[in-house]
This record gives structure tokens, C-alpha cells and sequence, in this order.
């Protein structure tokens, strides 16, 4: 039991894991639909889209998190004119404005006298130098992010299962779609500065695929998603700790490696029914 408690002794140990908690927190409300929906990919994007505006702010002495909130609103704006195009599919795309972002952002930062530090800092964030005021600025994140899930359930949970209906009920689809994308700008944004961009997506991608494969549900899977995500942020901590690895890096490997220990739980509990049936 000392193994487990002694990181969390350390006042900056117990921050991280306040800001891994409310990241998860952040990344379960948004995450879950970007699971049911299918849109790992504009997750993907739009975590890595951010870059230029990140990039532009470091080289000019700005704030990272308003370059960050810009970028990603361009990545969320294009994402949204080029999804109602006829000619080109969605996927294409989301695809042709990550590419664009990513190398835009690949050559400011290469204009710094500090490249790597910076892509990597981007890249893996330092969960272990969480401020209080970071973990404030994340609890108001959160409730914004309730508040929007609170008010779009109705209207996304229509849109993740039946687009057309949605239309019939008068829910506004492309409406929805387009709060939906910004639910998902929003945890990124958030939390990127804290946690970095790896962190960031490994939370709103694993734990909410783990838990649907349990949960029915969305809130259930939500719930689900937000018990991993803290259980992720707990468990790598420790592990960074006694391991010496990185701690933001550690944390997204233990939300995976959940997430296939789980996919591998349901793989032999449908064997063992399979078996008792037969």
C-alpha cells in the first residue's frame, strides 16, 4: 500500500492528478460521442490542428491558449464548411486540413531557436507542473462542458444514430454536429496546455471505448469513460514515479492498454456464453 501512496505525498504529484482527473472528466462528456459517432479522426485532428496557432503564439510571446482556442476554431470552421460539401467526402476533408495545419505549424515552430523543446513540450505537455491555477481553469472547463452535453444530449444522441431522423424531429443536424464540434475543440483546448496533445486524445479515445463496450448507455459509458480516465491518470502516475518514465506519456499507455484489457474481458465473456449455450 506505501508503494501505491508514496507519489502522492508530493504536493505536485497530487496536482497532476487533480488535472488528470479533471481532464478525464472533460474528455468523458466529449469523447463518449466522438466514440459513438465515429470521429477518432477529427479528434486526431483536431488535437494536432492546433499546432500553428500554438507555434505562432510561442515565436510571438503570446498566450499558447489563445493561439491554441484560434487554430483549433479554424480547424472547427473548415471541418464544418468542408462536411457539407458534395464533392468531397469528410474524411478527405478533415485529412487535407490536419496535413495542412500539422506542416503549417511544423514550419513556424522550425522559424524558433527551440524546435524540438517546443513540438515536444506540444506533443507530451508536463502533467507533473499543474499550477492551481491551471486545475481552476480546468473545473471551468468542465462545467462548460457539462452544460453543453446537458443541452445537446437530446440532439446528439439522435444525430449519432440516425442523422435523418434527427432532421425529421426538427433537431437541426448540421447544428448539432457543429456544437458537437465544438464540444470536442473544447476539451482539447482545455486540457492541451496541461497535458499536452498525446494526453489529450489517449483520455477522450480509450476510456470511452472501453466503457461501450460494457455500457449501453451514454450516460453509463460516460461514467465509465470518467472512472478509467481517473483510474489511467492514478495508475500511470505510479508508475511514472517508480519507473521514471514520463508521466503524461505513462498515463495514455495505461488508458490503452485498459482499453484492450477490456476489449479482451468482453472477447472471452461472449466465448464463455457461447460455450454455456452450446
Amino acid at each position: 500500500m506505501e508503494w501505491l501512496l508514496e507519489p502522492f505525498a508530493v504536493s505536485f504529484v497530487q496536482r497532476a492528478l487533480w488535472g488528470g482527473i479533471l481532464v478525464s472528466l472533460i474528455c468523458a462528456l466529449a469523447g463518449t460521442w466522438v466514440v459513438l459517432r465515429g470521429m477518432a479522426f477529427l479528434g486526431d485532428a483536431m488535437a494536432h490542428g492546433m499546432l500553428p496557432g500554438v507555434a505562432l503564439a510561442s515565436l510571438l510571446g503570446g498566450s499558447l491558449l489563445i493561439g491554441a482556442a484560434a487554430s483549433a476554431g479554424a480547424m472547427a470552421f473548415g471541418v464544418t464548411v468542408l462536411g457539407r460539401s458534395k464533392r468531397i467526402s469528410r474524411d478527405t476533408g478533415i485529412g487535407l486540413l490536419f496535413v495542412g495545419m500539422l506542416s503549417l505549424g511544423v514550419i513556424i515552430v522550425s522559424r524558433s531557436q527551440s524546435f524540438a523543446v517546443d513540438l515536444t513540450g506540444f506533443l507530451f505537455g508536463d502533467v507533473l507542473a499543474v499550477r492551481d491555477g491551471d486545475l481552476v481553469f480546468l473545473a471551468v472547463a468542465l462545467g462548460c462542458a457539462a452544460l453543453v452535453a446537458v443541452l445537446g444530449h437530446r440532439a446528439f444522441l439522435a444525430l449519432a444514430f440516425d442523422a435523418r431522423k434527427a432532421h425529421t424531429l426538427g433537431l437541426r443536424p448540421r447544428w448539432a454536429h457543429g456544437v458537437l464540434v465544438g464540444l470536442v475543440t473544447l476539451a482539447i483546448v482545455a486540457s492541451f496546455h496541461v497535458v499536452g496533445t498525446l494526453l489529450v486524445f489517449g483520455l477522450l479515445i480509450a476510456p470511452p471505448a472501453a466503457a461501450a463496450l460494457w455500457a449501453r448507455r451514454v450516460p453509463l459509458i460516460m461514467l465509465g469513460a470518467a472512472l478509467l480516465g481517473a483510474l489511467s491518470t492514478a495508475a500511470g502516475l505510479v508508475i511514472s514515479w517508480h519507473a521514471g518514465t514520463a508521466a503524461g506519456a505513462t498515463i495514455a499507455a495505461v488508458a490503452v492498454g485498459l482499453f484492450f484489457a477490456s476489449a479482451l474481458a468482453t472477447l472471452a465473456k461472449s466465448l464463455l456464453e457461447k460455450r454455456a449455450h452450446s
